[in-house]
């Protein structure tokens, strides 16, 4: 049986609005970190300023704390993606009984065994992606790591310095914009949760998403106070 059969109307209808929000607000925050007016352009510059100050220091013991302290949030929510993950293929494979535990809870829109387990892939999925953009954001700050060993020491030449910061920092900006999107998809996750309960419910949510994340990242205090501590050229 396709899933077409699986899903009604309501639900696909509810499932295109849900993607057609997360693709274009992940364009659209794209676009505007690239022209410097997000979380992710200011604390870039930050990182710049960072990895040129690294290369003036002997003792780089507190650069690597920092960059171990990034590495242990992103391993974090690798580990919980794998939980979840492992969760939810546990639900499917409780199969009948699954679904009769959740004909029994309140407020559900019940579409059929089929339907449920055919949501229930759907943010498997969803969590998929969240781990494989999360596992690039930790391989990625293992290169940082690299470039820390490897970074030009006090007495060097500073164009070599400004080298090494500028491309130091790309690759942790890199690692930052991988475990954005990672994060986001757990926030996209937590709406299509609301998916068993109704295909409105959910499309409800999935534009209060988009609205928190749009005011956390582009119009909070939090972007305020980044810029405010390095003034933009």
């Amino acid at each position: 049986m396709s899933v077409f059969a699986l899903l009604p109307a309501a639900d696909f209808a509810a499932l295109a609005a849900f993607l057609l929000l997360w693709v274009g607000y992940t364009v659209a925050a794209d676009r505007l970190t690239v022209g410097g007016h997000s979380l992710l352009s200011a604390t870039a510059r930050h990182r710049r300023t960072w990895m040129r100050n690294l290369c003036d220091r002997e003792a780089r013991v507190a650069d690597s704390a920092l960059l171990g302290n990034l590495m242990r949030s992103v391993s974090f929510f690798a580990s919980a993606s794998i939980l979840i993950l492992g969760g939810l293929v546990a639900l499917l494979g409780a199969g009948e009984r699954a679904y009769d535990v959740f004909r029994e809870l309140p407020l559900v829109a019940v579409s059929g065994r089929g339907g449920f387990e055919t949501k229930v892939v759907l943010l498997a999925g969803v969590f998929v992606y969240a781990f494989f953009q999360i596992t690039w954001s930790l391989r990625q700050f293992n290169y940082c790591c690299v470039l820390l060993g490897a970074a030009p020491t006090p007495d060097a030449d500073a164009a070599a310095k400004d080298t090494f910061a500028e491309h130091a920092a790309r690759l942790n900006a890199l690692a930052a914009h991988s475990f954005n999107r990672g994060l986001r998809g757990y926030y996209f996750a937590l709406a299509m949760m609301t998916w068993f309960l109704h295909a409105g419910v959910m499309v409800a949510a999935t534009v209060v998403v988009v609205a928190v994340l749009y005011r956390r990242e582009f119009r909070s205090r939090t972007l305020k106070a980044l810029n405010a501590a390095i003034p933009r050229p």
